[in-house]
């Protein structure tokens, strides 16, 4: 089974840690190959353009997919979205000159936008019943209305400055991206297929959880349990001679500031607190 994953750019190094995490290490190293087998014998990787991997999945060349919705979307392929990757965020969004006159999509009845996803502009436009001459450009999306080729601009932005700094404002939002996990329809229930999801997921879970250690005498056990924030209840176990007992918990980790004073205060020593590389329900 092969999965097509960004060869280069901004999501070339998150979606190989992510497999990393997920225990499929990439052998024989990523750079410049086409292919590249894992420790798991029955899955490989794919190297391909982010633009390109859609349409990889969908022919049946890898089984699965990590790149954008943008990508998937302009593709305009059927595939299955099995998991958001939460890396990779993103706003496609109409745009025009500050000072351009252009405050609403209703107001391009008759104009021209440039963009760079030609497909998810034509649909935007067509869900609002609005018809403007659309322009594929392949870079410099921002320059155009300042060169009179369009009115408005559908262009991809992180933190808005590209736009600023081209003097443009935001006017709509077409689509909110972020990268995703696809499947080619055929095999998305493929056990196989749904042990890469299972993997991935168990990653994503384990973001932003710490695991806590801590040793317990047993008469402090209640009060320690009332500040734990973990999920579910924590794990006791009996400590080799000694009375004291030994508690595990998961919590997240914008709570271990606040909740480690608590603990100790409770009657908590020895407090571990180490990350967690995956965690599967």
């Amino acid at each position: 089974m092969r999965i097509a994953v960004p060869n280069k750019g901004r999501l070339h190094d998150p979606a190989l840690k992510l497999l990393e995490r997920a225990g499929l290490h990439v052998q024989n190293g990523a750079d410049r190959k086409l292919y590249a087998d894992t420790v798991d014998p029955d899955v490989s990787v794919l190297f391909a353009r982010a633009a390109d991997i859609p349409e990889y999945v969908a022919d049946g060349a890898a089984a699965l997919g990590i790149t954008g919705l943008d990508q998937t979307r302009e593709s305009n392929v059927e595939l299955v979205d099995l998991l958001d990757l939460e890396f990779g965020r993103c706003r496609l969004v109409l745009a025009s000159p500050e000072e351009g006159g252009v405050s609403s999509p209703e107001e391009l009845t008759g104009g021209t936008v440039a963009t760079e996803f030609p497909n998810i502009t034509e649909a935007y436009f067509e869900e609002l019943g609005i018809s403007p001459d659309i322009v594929e450009v392949t870079g410099a999306t921002e320059l155009t209305p300042h060169v009179d080729i369009a009115d408005a601009i559908v262009d991809i932005t992180s933190t808005g400055t590209t736009l600023r700094m081209n003097r443009l404002e935001v006017i709509d939002e077409v689509l909110s991206s972020s990268v995703r996990l696809f499947a080619n329809p055929d095999v998305a229930d493929d056990p196989k297929v749904q042990q890469v999801k299972t993997a991935f997921k168990s990653v994503l879970d384990a973001n932003d959880k710490r695991y806590l250690m801590m040793n317990v005498p047993e008469d402090s056990l209640e009060d320690v349990e009332d500040v734990i924030p973990g999920m579910g209840g924590p794990t006791v176990m009996d400590v080799a001679g000694s009375d004291a007992l030994a508690v595990h918990v998961v919590v997240d980790e914008r709570k271990v500031f606040e909740v480690i004073p608590d603990l100790k205060d409770a009657g908590a020593s020895d407090i571990l607190v180490t990350e967690i590389e995956r965690l599967v329900p």
